[in-house]
């Protein structure tokens, strides 16, 4: 089944505020992901709560996008006991077809051919930014919960062995610097 992601969830934009020292809520924000959506810093409670960020709370399962930027990137909010809220960076994308997985759909925001489209219909200059409007008509393959898995579990080997190629590449590398400190210091003798 085909169809657009108005159909399947809610959109709605982070929130502007002012982090502190120390709050009640987490302010996430662009800078603690990376280009893969993955969390790369320790997250702290940095805003105060108030009605507004009640409202705000993410939810388990919340699909996270970055829509400001060069950083294109979607991410699964979970929680970790912590409240949190989004900055306005991102649209926060709630589903209410419980067909597709939240994971699923951030793989599909992250493929390239939704990000072509998605950055094809960004609008400004300098600072670069998908409107919710495009966000709405992206079109979206609703596969069987089943498939959903299988292209979730294809994606993070796939993800693996990339990481394992770069791990492995290291390591030739330093066996070859090896090797020729080796040949230095055996031509000294």
């Amino acid at each position: 089944m085909k169809t657009i992601l108005s159909n399947i969830a809610t959109i709605q934009t982070g929130i502007f505020a002012k982090p502190v020292a120390e709050g009640d809520v987490i302010y996430l924000q662009a800078r603690h992901f990376d280009e893969s959506g993955q969390l790369v810093s320790a997250l702290h409670p940095d805003l105060q709560a108030s009605k507004t960020t009640e409202k705000h709370l993410l939810r388990p399962g919340d699909v996270l996008f970055a829509a400001k930027g060069s950083k294109n990137f979607a991410a699964v909010y979970e929680s970790q006991n912590l409240a949190a809220v989004a900055s306005t960076t991102f649209f926060v994308i709630r589903l209410f077809n419980p067909a597709l997985m939240p994971a699923y759909l951030a793989w599909v925001l992250n493929s390239p051919i939704s990000q072509k489209f998605l950055k094809g219909n960004a609008i400004g200059s300098s600072m670069v930014s998908i409107s919710k409007a495009v966000l709405e008509e992206l079109e979206i393959t609703v596969p069987s919960i089943q498939q959903q898995q299988i292209i979730l579990e294809i994606a993070r080997l796939g993800k693996k062995e990339h990481s394992l190629l770069l791990q492995l590449a290291e390591l030739r590398q330093q066996s070859i610097q090896q090797q020729i400190i080796n040949a230095i210091d055996n031509s000294n003798d």
